[in-house]
């Protein structure tokens, strides 16, 4: 189903270690507006989506979501790579490191752990477009969010691109609502 190219959507080159900017930015792969929900959530509604144009847009949205995915951990993991004790400690690293040393685990930035309950699939095609389209914007403040808080531009970079393809899954979900004239062909 899925080619895999062994690269990231968007080059991620971090130089410098910042588990606090680490710490905030884990939300987006496990916390409620994360990446991790988006592709479940499309991947998971694609099934019961009576219109094969929009279970293929799902299909695509939901891979690019785990592109996303991918670039996140790669964000995270380089800046938290090789901290001593000394670092982990003075971050405030140290609760996440306890449980799960430098490994990625989807978590939001307060901690919670990822949880299936953040993202819905309803399998009316209505409900789930403009679920979708709320969860785009959802991601799309929470990526707002974390540049109003990270200046460092090797960092602000690929993120300011992850904020972009959420305005397009925006638009496109917002697109297929409309000239598939949903609307209609659910009330016959």
């Amino acid at each position: 189903m899925w080619n895999y190219e062994k690269r990231l959507q968007y080059p991620v080159h971090i130089n410098q270690t910042n588990p606090k900017a680490a710490m905030f930015i884990i939300s987006q792969y496990g916390g409620p507006d994360g990446e991790l929900s988006a592709s479940m959530r499309y991947l998971a509604q694609r099934y019961t989506m009576p219109y094969n144009e929009v279970q293929g847009l799902l299909t695509d949205i939901g891979t690019e979501e785990l592109a996303h995915m991918e670039m996140i951990c790669a964000i995270v993991y380089q800046l938290t790579k090789n901290l001593t004790p000394e670092e982990i400690k003075a971050s405030g690293f140290d609760k996440y490191y306890v449980d799960h040393t430098l490994a990625l685990w989807p978590q939001a930035a307060g901690g919670l752990p990822q949880n299936a309950v953040e993202y819905q699939s309803k399998g009316d095609p209505i409900t789930d477009l403009f679920e979708n389209m709320a969860a785009e914007q959802k991601a799309r403040t929470t990526y707002d969010n974390i540049l109003r808080l990270i200046k460092d531009p090797e960092i602000a970079d690929p993120i300011r691109f992850l904020r972009e393809r959420e305005i397009v899954h925006f638009q496109r979900f917002g697109e297929t609502k409309r000239t598939r004239n949903l609307w209609h062909s659910l009330v016959q």
